[in-house]
């Protein structure tokens, strides 16, 4: 017979693990990691709403998606294009970035998976007589190391040709020259810090769930078990 047990514990993280793999998947799939020098507009662009110069505008690198402006855009409220600069995984700009892209994706192929899993834990608390808590617990572990993995090996290839383009010529591994940061950057940390979190938290969930409690009320032959 199946029982729904819903405890504090088991949704929070139940919660976070949704919230961290879609948070991983948007940072992946973002341009926003790199922020690239500003780029002046010339003296021949000029706002037709306003008279003026535009503002100079800052392209934004991803690992394989780029942000810039389309010159002949240039008077367009929308003067901006994103899209993939790669066609296919050969074409991404480094070789560290192509062991970034397949660290990343394998921890988010993971994540989403445990995210995916975590919904049925309210009525299926184990399989093969191991906690599922547990086992999504060590996946979320090793998601974290793959995570991490990506994360280091991505500032090595800001010496690639692609990055010097957006960057300036003293760009280097490890060193951005003109560009900073973008968000997607500090979101896929964040992650990976969250995941860490949640792969410790799932232990929580499962002693939450397993408690003396939710036994008893099992007992009493409830098949709807909600704890504090």
């Amino acid at each position: 017979m199946c029982h729904v047990i819903v405890t504090c514990r088991s949704m929070l993280w139940t919660l976070l693990s949704i919230v961290v793999a879609f948070a991983e998947l948007i940072a992946f799939m973002s341009a926003d990691w790199l922020i690239g020098k500003a780029k002046p507009s010339s003296s021949e662009e000029v706002d037709n709403r306003t008279g003026g110069s535009q503002e100079p505008y800052h392209p934004t690198l991803g690992i394989y998606w780029r942000c810039t402006r389309i010159s002949h855009m240039q008077f367009s409220r929308r003067d901006t294009l994103c899209g993939p600069y790669a066609e296919n995984f050969n074409e991404i700009a480094s070789g560290f970035w192509q062991a970034t892209a397949i660290f990343l994706a394998m921890g988010i192929m993971i994540l989403c998976t445990v995210a995916f899993v975590s919904v049925f834990t309210m009525c299926v608390q184990s399989i093969m007589k191991k906690s599922i808590f547990n086992v999504c617990g060590l996946l979320q572990g090793i998601a974290g190391l793959f995570l991490i993995l990506g994360l280091i090996l991505y500032p090595a290839g800001w010496g690639c040709q692609k990055a010097i383009s957006y960057c300036g010529p003293y760009a280097s591994a490890y060193k951005l020259g003109d560009c900073s940061l973008g968000w997607a950057f500090y979101t896929a940390i964040g992650g990976t810090v969250l995941t860490f979190i949640c792969a410790v938290f799932s232990a929580q969930a499962e002693i939450a769930t397993s408690s003396d409690k939710v036994q008893e009320e099992i007992e009493e032959g409830k098949n709807l078990i909600c704890l504090l």
